[in-house]
């Protein structure tokens, strides 16, 4: 199968390259390399280096399916840069559900847990949103075969370490690094449903070859969640690191938690809590 991946030098569509690949499909990325890497390229897939509401200018690339894994991906920078946020997580999405249904590709969006809270909460959340209602009407009008995936708290291999875009697991791997003390902001008792990347990708790789549709989303989450501090105690057998409590942050949720079990009793999807052995792996 042709298979575009946008956002394919990221963390999450790195490690979904890698399974394609495996898998014996022909991979195309498309990605501007803003939080994407050079050095995440696999042998054996195309690279475009391409800014996502450019894709229509891609006129001569035909594929079966698409991963739409690419976007501005955390709360906290959203915050400083609402505009930017909003051009690459709607505009950009639109564009993308556009240069499929011109083209009758199926397209797999990834979706955000933030779905489940209120987006007025941050320019992430709404705006992540508002991409899968984009979605949802082009599903509407047009019958296209567009199916979203929501994601929760993706940890693993190639997650980002360094910079704004590092999640809570590569900012604590980055101040282990440096020698700094781990920083947890508020009191630690938020609760997350962290989902290693080797699921997320099975869950997606099954949405895409499956002939499977849901009238909203599928819940790629592991169903069981762990506080902020327990994390923490993780971090801290194995790498002996103190902590430091830092000013709590708006758009910060008290709980995610996988919502319902369609991807499970469907896709026959099975993820597993990961957590500590990957901790104790680093």
């Amino acid at each position: 199968m042709n298979i575009m991946v946008t956002g394919g030098a990221g963390f999450i569509g790195t490690n979904l390259i890698k399974r394609l690949l495996r898998d014996g499909h022909t991979i195309i990325s498309v990605d501007n390399y803003d939080s994407g890497l050079k050095n995440n390229e696999q042998t054996g897939a195309a690279y475009v280096a391409a800014d996502i509401t450019d894709i229509v200018r891609l006129t001569s690339i035909k594929v079966d399916l698409c991963y739409h894994l690419a976007a501005l991906s955390r709360i906290q920078p959203s915050f400083k840069n609402p505009s930017e946020t909003f051009r690459v997580n709607v505009k950009g999405t639109e564009a993308v559900a556009e240069w499929c249904r011109i083209n009758n590709t199926k397209l797999v969006y990834a979706g955000s847990s933030s779905r489940w809270h209120n987006p007025y909460q941050s320019p992430y959340a709404m705006y992540k949103h508002l991409g899968e209602e984009v979605l949802k009407m082009y599903r509407t009008i047009y019958k296209t075969n567009f199916e979203i995936a929501r994601f929760y708290n993706v940890y693993g291999p190639h997650e980002i370490v360094d910079g704004d875009w590092a999640a809570v697991i590569g900012i604590w791997r980055r101040q282990v690094r440096d020698g700094l003390p781990i920083t947890i902001v508020g009191d630690g008792e938020q609760r997350r449903d962290f989902t290693h990347v080797d699921d997320i990708v099975d869950g997606l790789v099954r949405i895409g070859m499956y002939d499977e549709h849901h009238t909203d989303a599928w819940e790629l989450g592991t169903g069981m969640n762990y506080s902020i501090n327990e994390v923490y105690e993780m971090f801290k057998q194995h790498f002996g690191a103190e902590k430091v409590h830092i000013a709590d942050q708006p758009g910060n949720y008290r709980q995610t938690l996988r919502e319902n079990d369609d991807s499970l009793t469907r896709l026959n999807w099975k993820p597993s809590d990961k957590l500590r052995e990957y901790i104790n792996s680093l």
